[in-house]
Formats: C-alpha cells, sequence, structure tokens
C-alpha cells in the first residue's frame, strides 16, 4: 500500500464536466469525490443519505424546499439532511468535495444518476 497525499487542485483539472463527481478516495464504505459546479443542477432528494458538500474554490448556493438558500465559500461546507429536496448551483465555475455512501447516485435517481468514476 502507497502511502501519497491526493492533491485535489491535480485531481480537478483532468476533467471539465459539471455535476460529474469523480471518486478521489474511499473512506468507511463511503466515496470521497471532486466535482465542478457550473450553473443549476436540477431539483433532487437523497432519501437514504444526508449530502454533504464542501467547497474548495468558487461560490456555492443550495436552495433549499423551504425556500432558503445557503451560500457556500472556499473552506465551507453544510450538510443538507435526508429527505430534503434541494439544488446546488454555481455562477461560473466551482469545485467542491463530496462524501457519500459508495453507489449513492448523485441525482438521487439510479437512472438519471452520473456514472461511478473514479481517477
Amino acid at each position: 500500500m502507497m502511502h501519497t497525499a491526493i492533491d485535489l487542485a491535480a485531481k480537478l483539472v483532468t476533467f471539465t464536466e459539471a455535476f460529474q463527481p469523480r471518486t478521489v478516495a474511499l473512506f468507511n464504505g463511503h466515496d470521497v469525490m471532486v466535482a465542478k459546479l457550473r450553473g443549476e443542477y436540477h431539483w433532487h432528494v437523497h432519501d437514504d443519505t444526508d449530502d454533504f458538500f464542501l467547497v474548495l474554490d468558487g461560490r456555492v448556493e443550495i436552495d433549499l424546499e423551504d425556500g432558503s438558500t445557503v451560500t457556500l465559500d472556499p473552506g465551507q461546507m453544510f450538510v443538507v439532511p435526508r429527505g430534503m429536496r434541494h439544488r446546488p448551483r454555481a455562477q461560473g465555475e466551482a469545485h467542491i468535495l463530496l462524501i457519500e455512501p459508495t453507489g449513492t447516485p448523485n441525482s438521487g435517481d439510479p437512472s438519471t444518476a452520473a456514472p461511478r468514476r473514479v481517477i
């Protein structure tokens, strides 16, 4: 087993697609992922798990079903509780770190989820 640091910025430059998370590590049955956000993602819900967002670069807004919006700048995080409809969005491009149980569909629906990609 190699013991090396994971360079998140180096991982992020390997792809350009928005809302297409890439797994960079495994952690206790969870995928640690990076993703790029541009524009609005669709409203969705995760019935079985919370949704963890940590902003690495840019600004992310997460609209919640109760009408509120959480604004996150670099170094800030937010956890959307399971079962809460939400919509992440970014003006320009933002980079985020996500932690989700392995196999969790990013769209909340396996039929519309981005494929799991490991980099």
